[in-house]
């Protein structure tokens, strides 16, 4: 097919950057997922004579490429595996080993391994970075918050407790602080909110409750540290049962059960976190999915 100059102009400015990528490093699936490719063929086309970074063939060496293929094609691969690894086309491939006999029929099991043995391989390569580019998103958008000031712990920290916290529900007053979570960052921000909010340390208590299979002392010394409490704020701890037939992702030495944390005398400090949550729907034109507040 003949192109158009414009065509053409395109699809050069497309090899330039589908090369500068190889050269960079990048594999063939990393550079048709960046470019927006479909087909190997339009890559193969994009990146006919380029030879990644470290490899062995020399460039144009058609007789290296020729050796490799066929020692791909006795191993038993099939011509659409052959050219995604070297990367020619596939008129290419089938010239230079259709002397060779035609590899025996995968069965389903075998068929099954090598699609997992592939997909091994590539995820070795990309999740470094995938990982590395989720945390630079993560990086980028932890600066955007930067200092927080006091009005803003306690908006965060209200929200935080209508989302986690206990409340009122209608016909029945709650009136008490108690929030429970088992991420240790969560909870010592919101022993922050209520620092902000005036609340005398002395006045929070704290159970530990975790499942009886699970270490109660590592766990009691593990969120002592993390609230920079005293012995004597930690009251009985809740134990939950084992039920055997129960699958749960929560166990070993990572595993600290979760923290509840009471606000003695928290009456006052509970109506005011309803006030705040009340102001910030308010302020943000927004009505709460939650039964209007029982006064």
């Amino acid at each position: 097919m003949t192109r158009t100059s414009q065509q053409l102009a395109r699809f050069e400015a497309l090899r330039g950057q589908a090369v500068a990528l190889r050269a960079s490093g990048k594999s063939r699936a990393q550079i048709k997922d960046l470019l927006g490719i479909g087909s190997d063929g339009t890559l193969n086309e994009l990146l006919r004579d380029v030879i990644p970074p470290g490899s062995p063939l020399r460039a144009n060496a058609k007789d290296d490429l020729r050796t490799r293929a066929r020692e791909l094609r006795l191993a038993g691969r099939s011509y659409g595996e052959i050219v995604s690894e070297l990367g020619v086309s596939k008129s290419s491939v089938s010239l230079w080993v259709r002397d060779l006999p035609e590899p025996p029929r995968l069965g389903p099991e075998q068929r099954k391994q090598r699609a997992a043995e592939g997909a091994r391989r590539y995820w070795e390569s990309e999740r470094g970075e995938r990982e590395a580019r989720r945390q630079e998103v993560r990086d980028d958008a932890a600066a955007m918050v930067g200092q927080l000031s006091e009005r803003d712990l306690l908006i965060a920290g209200a929200v935080a407790y209508w989302c986690e916290g206990g409340k009122n529900k209608p016909g029945r007053r709650y009136d008490r602080v108690v929030f429970m979570n088992s991420d240790p960052g969560l909870i010592r921000f919101f022993l922050r909110f209520l620092d902000v909010a005036g609340v005398d340390r002395a006045d929070v208590v704290f159970h530990v409750c975790i499942h009886e299979t699970a270490d109660l002392v590592e766990a009691e010394k593990f969120w002592l540290g993390q609230t920079g409490g005293t012995e004597d704020q930690f009251g009985n701890p809740v134990i939950k049962r084992h039920r055997p037939a129960t699958v749960r992702s929560n166990v070993g030495e990572e595993y600290h059960g979760c923290l509840r944390v009471e606000v003695r005398r928290g009456a006052r400090l509970y109506r005011k976190i309803e006030g705040w949550v009340e102001g910030i729907f308010r302020a943000a034109s927004i009505e709460s999915a939650e039964p209007a507040l029982d006064r």
